[in-house]
């Protein structure tokens, strides 16, 4: 009877820990992140970074189990214009060189109503770790040609960056602010699934 018990418990721990070890990887090729802030309150300027990374882990076919970890590349990014890049990596903004990476560890991804999301976990920036939630688009799930299973999502979301210690801007001699505090920003990714 002891030896049954045992069996018994080992497969109940193997079945919990293969229920947790379904990877799925970032197709960077197929991925983006994308953000946007006022310029001079009369316009926006956009940028993107170049360089991320990140996986998912879920056995869910919903993904409601889903954790999630991400990381940006300071150093990547690109606005169209040199110098405006070189300011942003600067101790002004980003300094890049103390702080290389931006980082998301999810904490919960909760299924709201039919392909919407919440997703909500700690960024990380300039040494500056806090809570931020996210809204979430579910794409859906599907086979490629090459028999890997794919899925897609567009996560949204808005922060302060002084919240994050990015606080370079100059006031206008007609009100507001050369640099916006809000920064809005999408992010596009899709996810393969690990054989």
């Amino acid at each position: 009877m002891r030896k049954i018990t045992l069996f018994l418990a080992a497969m109940v721990l193997a079945i919990g820990v293969n229920a947790q070890s379904t990877k799925w990887n970032f197709d960077n090729s197929h991925s983006s992140v994308a953000f946007t802030v006022s310029h001079m309150v009369v316009s926006d300027v956009e940028g993107s970074f170049k360089k991320f990374n990140g996986n998912v882990t879920s056995d869910k076919a919903d993904f409601t189990d889903a954790k999630i970890d991400f990381t940006i590349d300071v150093a990547s990014i690109n606005t169209d214009n040199v110098d405006r890049d070189n300011h942003l990596k600067s101790d002004d903004f980003f300094n890049a060189e103390k702080f290389p990476t931006i980082t998301f560890v999810s904490k919960s991804f909760t299924k709201l109503k039919d392909n919407k999301y919440k997703l909500v976990g700690n960024m990380t920036m300039r040494g500056v770790t806090r809570s931020v939630t996210l809204e979430v688009t579910y794409g859906g799930t599907v086979t490629d040609p090459y028999k890997n299973t794919r899925a897609g999502f567009k996560i949204t979301g808005k922060i302060n960056r002084k919240d994050f210690g990015v606080n370079w801007s100059k006031a206008m001699e007609t009100g507001g602010l050369v640099v916006g505090d809000d920064v809005e920003f999408t992010v596009r990714v899709e996810i393969v699934k690990a054989k």
